[in-house]
């Protein structure tokens, strides 16, 4: 199967391309502007083709030949998209609409979409599912409200299976350039820095280690399942106990500043998982402490890859 991921070189991508190149049965393509990862190094068995994805002439010669795409391109930041709102619209919106038309010209058969929980359902008390209607928070829970819809529309006019993945708080190796809160905090521990909070840290998130989530992906495009799935460990952690966990690691107290809320960000969420475990057997049983272990050791051992990058929490 020839697989082409938008945004292999970002954080999921990275994890995902070396995952599919160690189980040895997929063609990869990988297509990146490396604007988030400016030093990315891809394996030399994937096909690279350093563009944007919002291109037309480069995403349809990216998308010649393939079985499947796997897009994970986008603008991610809730504070971001409220600070430019037109620019979330035109990479997620326009640009997804257009990679699903052209996908569908060129006969590809199955798509993958990266979308996410919190930003797009806003408020709600969780766990949260797929059987909720959306009321997105920020600029960037609309976008994914709207690629999504397109991903339906898509799947049900013109048989393309496609399926809207909603991430939640994804964490592990290879996230330097991330503003995701697990990062940003062991950027800062490392540092000898304190770290900010936004809030009084009882707010929850469901983490869930990137080893699992690109094992799914996997799992997802075999089986060339279409709709819309909450991925997350199913579990809901607050930045306390999760500072806690960071605590044990690092053999040290903590130093915490607490500033107020931002407004877009939902105080709590986490996700049940029962859909996809039924439809394409999904599971992630990563423990917490393990993952952030994995993700620990590695930003140690790449200290000189993150060393110069501001610390900032986007969760």
């Amino acid at each position: 199967m020839r697989i082409l991921i938008t945004g292999g070189a970002g954080f999921v991508g990275s994890n995902l391309v070396r995952h599919l190149v160690a189980a040895g049965s997929y063609d990869i393509a990988v297509l990146d502007n490396l604007s988030s990862v400016p030093n990315a190094e891809v394996p030399r068995e994937v096909e690279f083709v350093k563009g944007d994805f919002t291109d037309p002439d480069t995403l349809a010669r990216c998308l010649r030949g393939a079985d499947a795409v796997i897009h994970l391109a986008a603008q991610t930041g809730v504070i971001d998209s409220i600070a430019n709102p037109q620019l979330t619209f035109d990479l997620n919106v326009a640009g997804s609409f257009r990679l699903l038309e052209l996908a569908r010209k060129q006969g590809v058969g199955r798509v993958v979409s990266a979308s996410t929980g919190g930003a797009l359902l806003g408020e709600r008390t969780p766990p949260i599912d797929e059987t909720m209607a959306p009321e997105p928070m920020s600029p960037y829970g609309a976008s994914k409200m709207a690629v999504e819809g397109f991903c339906s529309a898509y799947a049900a006019s013109f048989g393309l299976a496609c399926a809207s993945l909603r991430f939640s708080n994804i964490y592990g190796p290879r996230s330097a350039h991330k503003k995701s809160v697990v990062a940003a905090f062991i950027k800062g521990i490392l540092r000898g820095e304190p770290l900010v909070v936004y809030g009084d840290g009882t707010q929850r998130r469901d983490y869930l280690f990137v080893g699992d989530l690109v094992r799914n992906i996997q799992r997802a495009i075999d089986r060339g399942v279409a709709g819309t799935y909450q991925l997350g460990s199913g579990r809901p952690t607050s930045l306390l106990d999760l500072m806690a966990s960071l605590e044990r690691l690092a053999g040290r107290k903590l130093d915490v500043r607490f500033e107020p809320a931002r407004k877009g960000e939902v105080h709590s969420t986490w996700c049940s998982i029962d859909k996809a475990a039924g439809d394409f057997g999904y599971s992630a049983p990563t423990a917490l402490d393990a993952g952030l272990r994995e993700t620990w050791d590695w930003f140690v051992e790449n200290q000189p890859v993150w060393s110069k990058t501001k610390v900032t929490s986007e969760d």
